[in-house]
């Protein structure tokens, strides 16, 4: 799918503004905030009021008012970098369900204020313990009181939430008795945290394998607002399905990134090892795979870019973004594995980098939706075979 001429020339620039600033922030950065838990603040602030963190905002709220498949290639190259954009993503897929679904009121107080960082939204409350993926199964509740709803209940897995402002939450304002259609009876809200944070919400930070700053939160009549209502009342599931595609998307854009780089440094040390006299990538051993992970890098990568440029042009893109974010994650792990395997017993050495960004992109083939979900859609929905839950 062609994008034109002029596109391709800016997303070039793009990249470019994006390297020179991740040049600053090189990998020892990142392994230190790995082996700390910490959150890149200096990062997230410089690649905020570099505009790139705004790039979905509308310009007349401060924005750059680009589409995903320029947000794509920001993350891409954060990735590829070496970075974790994990920590600020969110900001860009969730930003989509505000602009698309958020009445005026709601954007003209917020956006302004994320395209500036002087706020963060980039935090997306929806998994539960018991429902995972089953969205439309969701518990947590929100029962109208007057102006205001009253929310209770349990999410887990909800990252950033501790270095965000607010959080688009989705809960469920109809019980499923009284709805026909399972994705019926849900509302979006947004959430000040600030405020909510010992007012009726509890967040407990959970240990995981990499430094994703998720957290388990635990609601107890917590009190939101009406007109914090995305969208329509008992029809947030379609406001948050906008987001889940463009989310699916720059995933697999920084999916993509993380390939590249395992192909990069892999291609780069074969080159330079030399064992038994030769460098080993002279090899078929060693040369085979790289140059296999690099063809199925870059098959990816166009499945990425088509479904981003199907959602820019606001086209059904169920199945391309859920395809692209299933390919990238997987071409990633599978190149990750093959940096491991060229740089042997080095590549377990903390000071390569290797082993944290092999932890890093393997949580893509789990969330924000595992590759048997992402099966099961096509199965069902492309391939017209009979539903399987």
């Amino acid at each position: 799918m062609d994008v034109g001429e002029e596109r391709r020339a800016q997303i070039a620039d793009i990249r470019q503004g994006v390297r020179a600033l991740c040049a600053k922030y090189k990998e020892g950065y990142w392994s230190d905030l790995d082996s700390d838990k910490a959150y890149p603040t200096e990062f997230v602030r410089e690649l905020t009021e570099a505009g790139y963190l705004g790039a979905l905002i509308p310009e007349q709220y401060g924005g750059s008012g680009l589409g995903v498949l320029e947000a794509g290639a920001i993350l891409e190259e954060v990735s590829r970098s070496g970075g974790n954009p994990g920590a600020c993503h969110a900001q860009m897929y969730v930003m989509g369900a505000l602009v698309r679904h958020g009445n005026d009121a709601q954007k003209e107080q917020f956006l302004p204020e994320i395209a500036s960082g002087k706020i963060r939204l980039q935090s997306f409350g929806i998994t539960e313990p018991t429902t995972g993926t089953d969205t439309t199964s969701l518990k947590t509740t929100a029962e109208r009181h007057g102006d205001h709803f009253v929310v209770n209940g349990q999410k887990v897995w909800i990252s950033r939430v501790e270095h965000s402002d607010l959080m688009l939450l989705l809960a469920r304002t109809k019980s499923k008795s009284e709805i026909t259609r399972r994705s019926d009876g849900l509302t979006a809200f947004i959430v000040d945290l600030k405020q909510a944070h010992g007012n009726g919400l509890t967040i407990r930070p959970i240990d995981a394998m990499i430094n994703h700053h998720s957290c388990e939160l635990f609601f107890d009549n917590l009190e939101i607002p009406a007109e914090n209502i995305v969208g329509e009342q008992d029809n947030g599931f379609h406001v948050v399905l906008d987001g889940m595609n463009a989310e699916r998307i720059l995933i697999a854009s920084e999916c993509i990134g993380d390939g590249r780089y395992f192909i990069d440094k892999a291609t780069r040390y074969a080159k330079e090892r030399v064992v038994f006299d030769r460098p080993i990538g002279q090899n078929q051993g060693i040369q085979f795979p790289i140059a296999r992970c690099y063809a199925e890098i870059e098959a990816a990568a166009s499945m990425v870019e088509r479904a981003a440029i199907l959602f820019d042009e606001g086209r059904h893109c169920g199945a391309e973004s859920n395809i692209a974010k299933m390919l990238a994650s997987e071409a990633s792990w599978k190149a990750g594995d093959m940096c491991m395997q060229t740089h042997g017993g080095y590549s377990f050495a903390r000071e390569y980098h290797i082993e944290r960004k092999f932890r890093e992109t393997r949580l893509y083939q789990i969330a924000p939706i595992s590759t048997n979900l992402i099966l099961s859609y096509i199965g069902e929905h492309v391939l017209g075979l009979p539903r399987s839950f």
